[in-house]
């Protein structure tokens, strides 16, 4: 029988269902999670599963001041969180404001639960409350990073890159976790068109469904026509006009000093390495910020802060962050649904061919045209 083209029709789309971590138990990510799971209103917006102990929810709501969590052993829905408790917590030593083995493996063993429940289809995104990669490491994590420990654990293959977020701004990088000797040579056409449509995409699933993203240069003053090095030339600039003769609406390079005092003009900014973003997100929101694990089969979500020990246990630590990360993870679920139900590609949010397209007032920011 001849396969149907026309959309799956539904009455509405069902209700996100998110995993949420308590990430390294020695600092803030406990206290976190339980003032971000005492919110009513986070339950009136998607299904939450607690991987953790009954015992550790416990202490974490003490660290937390004392906040009430509303939670069951059935199903989670608007009235409760559901706790999955596999009752392993007294295998693990953990102490307050340390960087220990047992710290990081108490965080590998619950975010492969997590990763367990993406992969069978009970969840359909995680949200992890800070970790410590110095515990992670002495807990056998030989990845660089959490996305790349990700990536392996899914057998996922595909690009992915950690995306940054400040506020309405997102920036995605070429180059993440490898040293700057190293920066340069990986900066090519195909890694840089990668770059950009995952950053496109990753926006219209966050809610925009035309991104308009730049591109960093990675020379100064854009490379000033080749003296001070060709990457724009040869890779980065290729790049963005491939992508904008595929429908994505994206612009640059421009130097990298001032593309971000124009970031209005933009959903989202491609970096060419981690502190060429990172410097600047954090300055303009180091408390609010974001970090997704992008490109990843589902969306996952940690605050951009890390795991803060000096103030660990003290019911100091700001939720800002965490409850971003978990907004975000939420409206990318719904999203990927609301994709799923109406039988679309991952070619949505594509706009027609932008190769004649007028660009942007932001010419300003070339130093140089390469």
């Amino acid at each position: 029988m001849a396969a149907t083209t026309a959309p799956v029709k539904t009455a509405e789309p069902r209700r996100p269902r998110i995993a949420v971590t308590l990430g390294d138990p020695s600092g803030i990510g406990p206290e976190l999670a339980a003032k971000l799971l005492s919110n009513p209103l986070n339950r009136e917006r998607a299904d939450i599963v607690l991987l953790a102990d009954e015992s550790e929810l416990q202490s974490a709501i003490q660290d937390a001041g004392g906040v009430h969590v509303a939670t069951t052993k059935d199903c989670a829905g608007p009235q409760a969180v559901q706790v999955l408790d596999d009752h392993t917590s007294a295998e693990y030593q953990t102490r307050k404001g340390e960087v220990s083995r047992d710290s990081g493996a108490r965080c590998i063993h619950q975010l492969k639960r997590a990763l367990k429940l993406a992969q069978t289809g009970h969840v359909d995104g995680i949200v992890f409350a800070p970790l410590n990669k110095s515990s992670l490491k002495l807990a056998g994590m030989k990845e660089e990073d959490e996305l790349r420990w990700f990536a392996n654990e899914l057998d996922f293959k595909g690009t992915t890159s950690e995306i940054n977020i400040a506020g309405p701004l997102w920036t995605g990088r070429v180059t993440s976790h490898i040293g700057v000797e190293e920066v340069a040579q990986r900066i090519t056409k195909e890694s840089t068109v990668k770059a950009i449509e995952l950053l496109h995409r990753l926006r219209w699933e966050s809610g925009i469904d035309a991104p308009r993203l730049g591109v960093c240069a990675l020379n100064p003053h854009n490379g000033e026509n080749g003296a001070f090095g060709r990457q724009e030339i040869d890779a980065i600039r290729p790049a963005v006009e491939a992508s904008r003769a595929d429908g994505i609406d994206v612009q640059g390079p421009f130097p990298c000093d001032t593309i971000f005092l124009k970031r209005q003009h933009f959903d989202g900014i491609i970096t060419m390495y981690h502190d060429q973003g990172q410097i600047a997100m954090k300055l303009l929101s180091f408390d609010g910020g974001v970090t997704v694990q992008g490109g990843l089969p589902l969306p996952i979500a940690t605050p951009a802060h890390g795991t803060a020990f000096d103030i660990a246990g003290m019911n100091l630590a700001a939720v800002t962050s965490t409850q971003n990360a978990f907004d975000l993870a939420v409206t990318m679920a719904e999203r990927r649904i609301l994709k799923e139900i109406q039988g679309k590609t991952c070619e949505v949010g594509r706009a027609v061919p932008l190769k004649h397209a007028p660009q942007v007032d932001v010419v300003e920011l070339h130093a140089t045209c390469c």
